[in-house]
């Protein structure tokens, strides 16, 4: 009989009789022989993935009354491996973690899990537990408190894991879990009270976006644990929580960034049950019931949802994913690319290619200087025949024209590609054009002309590529016919896709003062500058050169 493992997309939910049958056939097997106990303790000192899919129960109340028990074996499926992972690779490199998650993943009961495990095989341990309420840490008998999971984990498994010497009424009492052979320990804390209850292993902040005042919280936590872990689900831009995602790195397998906060991502994909018909039922529901934000920051993870003034709403930006697929077009015509230029201060360097409408590359890197950042780029756009690279001409973007002029006259730059300036300041493109076209495509005398509208060729950039996901979520939603060369595909197999769509996302628009032209700001307070976003703007609104290839559907 094999043991329970890790569930996948192919075997969900899984079979819960059999977990049953080998639990039962392993517990007669360590009763019976004391040398197979002191085994399995052994073994799963080292393996908290397999204690937890072989001993622990979850609970899920919904399924009360159904085929699937309330209470059943805690098989994890892979992304909730891969969180204990992720815990386990902090506590080595003894660094901090950020879990950015959708609701309804079994975050927080994977967290509890790791503590239970923590506490019975660390000695000594010491894991701390916080909230912003404390009916939220414990409440006694509701299995949403934190606490409450832990006791219903540890009840679950069988007493011959249980610490020599542990008594539920003496060593589980109110936020506060006791392993009195080893010294380890579980305790809570909520609210302002977070982080005085001295030093911990590692601390687990849940919904820590959600705290009131949370610069308190790490001041107290600073120097009490080198282990913090932050679990929540998004809450709108600038708090504490999203500036340190913003400053994060996110963690792909094996050792912990140094350094930085590690950060780890659940998005509702990931969860086994639930695929697209399950996301558009939610999405409609939400809809229906005006709460549409609340969806996009609980699902989409979108930190914007509740930003005012957001150039390209989210759901335009999922509608183009893949919309030469859904619309049956494909990439035609010459590369054009858009290269964003580091700034300092830990800046990023972006390239975006695309062919057509189809964006077919993006991808963004922190090393080097501009020479090396040019190189990369021209390397990265070798093989794609004619290739148009619009790049940014501001401030330490100039060297690329000279690294560029380098490459030429010692023969390295590669036939076909030439090299653009785009200035966002600059002068918008098309000056005395009207923005907007009526429905035989002809201009609308009605609307503004380009000069009067955008302040600049940095808002015309965005508001143009708004225009083109505007378009393109009408063509996939309503059916409306469209030139594709008006319209905007995202791949779902581009490597860097969720970075794409939240920096797509985050730019917002307003009108300046006296002259009340369109302005756009990038970066919203507590966001970082959307280099790939800066980078797609210029790939799809190319400034036109006097050799410049024949684009088609450029301007409005």
């Amino acid at each position: 009989m094999q043991p329970p493992c890790t569930a996948t997309k192919d075997n969900w939910p899984p079979e819960y009789v059999p977990v049953w049958a080998w639990r039962q056939q392993q517990l007669e097997a360590m009763r019976a022989d004391p040398v197979i106990m002191a085994g399995a303790l052994v073994y799963y000192r080292t393996h908290p993935v397999d204690f937890i899919n072989h001993w622990m129960d979850t609970y899920d109340p919904r399924n009360a009354g159904k085929t699937t028990p309330a209470k059943m074996p805690f098989i994890m499926f892979e992304r909730q491996a891969e969180m204990v992972e992720f815990i386990m690779a902090m506590l080595s490199g003894e660094e901090n973690g950020l879990m950015e998650k959708a609701r309804d993943m079994g975050a927080s009961w994977v967290c509890c899990a790791v503590s239970v495990w923590l506490w019975r095989f660390w000695d000594g341990a010491a894991v701390g537990w916080g909230s912003r309420k404390e009916q939220l840490v414990d409440k006694i008998g509701d299995p949403d408190s934190l606490f409450e999971k832990m006791r219903m984990l540890i009840r679950g498994i069988p007493r011959e894991f249980w610490p020599e010497g542990f008594n539920e009424s003496d060593h589980m009492t109110y936020m506060r879990i006791i392993n009195p052979k080893t010294g380890a320990t579980i305790t809570g804390e909520a609210g302002d009270n977070i982080g005085r209850g001295g030093r911990k292993l590692i601390y687990f902040k849940d919904e820590a976006a959600h705290f009131e005042r949370p610069e308190k919280i790490e001041a107290a936590l600073a120097d009490n644990t080198r282990v913090q872990i932050d679990i929540s689900s998004v809450n709108g831009l600038g708090n504490v929580f999203h500036r340190r995602r913003e400053a994060g790195v996110e963690w792909t397998g094996g050792e912990a960034h140094k350094g930085v906060t590690n950060v780890f991502v659940m998005d509702w994909r990931d969860h086994p049950a639930k695929d697209e018909k399950w996301y558009q039922a939610r999405r409609k529901k939400a809809e229906a019931d005006g709460l549409l934000h609340v969806f996009a920051q609980e699902v989409d993870r979108n930190y914007a949802a509740s930003v005012d003034g957001v150039i390209i709403p989210n759901a335009w930006i999922k509608a183009a994913i893949d919309a030469h697929v859904k619309l049956g077009f494909e990439p035609t015509g010459a590369t054009i690319a858009g290269l964003d230029v580091a700034d300092e201060g830990g800046d990023k360097n972006a390239l975006a290619a695309r062919k057509g409408a189809v964006l077919e590359a993006a991808d963004d890197w922190g090393e080097g200087d501009t020479g090396q950042t040019t190189r990369k780029a021209i390397g990265a756009l070798q093989g794609r025949g004619a290739v148009d690279l619009q790049y940014d001409s501001v401030g330490i973007g100039a060297g690329v024209k000279s690294e560029a002029n380098r490459l030429a006259s010692e023969g390295h730059l590669p036939v076909g590609i030439k090299l653009t300036p785009w200035s966002a300041g600059a002068g918008v493109l098309f000056p005395d054009k009207h923005i907007l076209r009526d429905e035989h495509g002809n201009p609308d005398k009605a609307s503004p002309t380009n000069k009067d509208f955008y302040s600049n060729l940095k808002a015309q950039g965005w508001w143009e590529l708004r225009l083109r996901f505007e378009r393109t979520y009408r063509a996939v939603t309503e059916g409306v016919t469209y030139s594709p060369d008006d319209l905007i595909s995202l791949p779902s197999t581009l490597p860097k896709l969720r970075q794409i769509e939240k920096e797509l996302g985050q730019a917002t628009a307003s009108r300046s003062t006296g002259a009340m032209k369109l302005v756009v700001d990038k970066s919203p307070p507590g966001t970082r500058s959307p280099n790939l976003a800066d980078a797609i703007v210029m790939a799809f609104w190319p400034v036109i050169t006097k050799k410049q290839f024949n684009l088609a559907g450029m301007a409005s």
